[in-house]
């Protein structure tokens, strides 16, 4: 599933491509995409016909498009949803859910789910934690292919302060410029739960899935299931350094794309994937030590660690 740094540079390619144009038509072509929107598709296809696209955000894996009247297009992209912009004559894949055509003309924009777990949803914004200021208002953009004539460049951010209803619940993540790493770190420490266990949770920091949490815990010299109580101060420091670094580097090449379903808004893929140190490096080498990387069973998936680099008791 897209981390945060695969939804950044999605949300950073909306920004510039889309923010600042107005909708001329939505059309859903797969019911399910629009599933969790109560107006059901006829409903969302004329809730989403002319609005204003005024910016684009994101908080941890989900990201949205302020549409006006306090609300946004709110999208997850599950485990292979893709947001597209380009030409508008472009043949149409029949992976497309929802197509978005523009007054301007230009180019279109079109959520492909091949799995079709991802989700669209017109919600409510409310005031909650300021939401993130992605690359592009850090004037950090990962590069883009052009797109053709009549592409607008991204206008401003949605308002300061204000969250989708959906996920006001879930915590800032640390590349957010109020994310507190001093509380972060006292609810980390009260918790009694392995540390991998506690990257993962949605509520106490948000946009990490299993890969950046094993190449984090790997730079922290970390052991995935160490307890989150026992942690010291200077060993909760080090990780957060870890975890900033790599989302940070990640995010400077368009994320890890180990197939063609984790894309920017050209269908161009990331490559961290060649920076990797131990997700997925199963029986290779530790770039540190040479101890072959060892594989374990976590949460009906895997977790990956150098067993001499990342002791138990680390």
């Amino acid at each position: 599933m897209p981390e945060l740094p695969e939804v950044e540079t999605v949300r950073a390619g909306l920004a510039a491509h889309v923010v600042g144009r107005t909708i001329e038509t939505a059309r859903v072509l797969h019911p399910r995409a629009v599933r969790r929107d109560p107006a059901g598709p006829a409903g969302f296809e004329a809730a989403m016909a002319g609005r204003l696209l005024e910016g684009a955000a994101r908080r941890g894996k989900y990201m949205w498009l302020a549409a006006g009247n306090g609300e946004a297009l709110l999208a997850h992209l599950g485990m292979s949803g893709q947001m597209l912009v380009g030409d508008p004559d472009r043949p149409l894949s029949p992976h497309v859910r929802v197509r978005f055509t523009f007054a301007d003309g230009g180019p279109d924009l079109r959520f492909t789910d091949q799995r079709t777990f991802g989700h669209l949803m017109i919600v409510q914004l409310i005031p909650g934690e300021r939401p993130p200021v992605g690359p592009r208002q850090r004037g950090e953009d990962p590069p883009l292919t052009p797109l053709p004539r009549g592409t607008v460049e991204a206008a401003s951010a949605p308002a300061p302060g204000l969250l989708p209803v959906p996920i006001a619940h879930i915590a800032p993540d640390p590349l957010e410029r109020d994310f507190d790493a001093a509380q972060f770190s006292a609810r980390l420490r009260r918790r009694h739960t392995g540390i991998k266990r506690a990257l993962l949770d949605q509520s106490l920091i948000s946009g990490i899935g299993n890969i950046y949490a094993d190449e984090a815990l790997w730079r922290a010299r970390l052991h995935w299931d160490q307890p989150t109580d026992a942690l010291g101060p200077a060993a909760v420091s080090r990780l957060l350094e870890a975890v900033t670094g790599v989302l940070t580097e990640a995010l400077k090449v368009g994320g890890t794309s180990f197939d063609s379903l984790y894309v920017n808004v050209n269908g161009q893929s990331g490559y961290f994937e060649r920076s990797l140190e131990a997700y997925g490096r199963a029986g290779q080498p530790c770039s540190r030590c040479g101890t072959p990387i060892r594989r374990d069973s976590f949460m009906n998936r895997s977790s990956y660690s150098c067993p001499s680099c990342q002791p138990r008791n680390s």
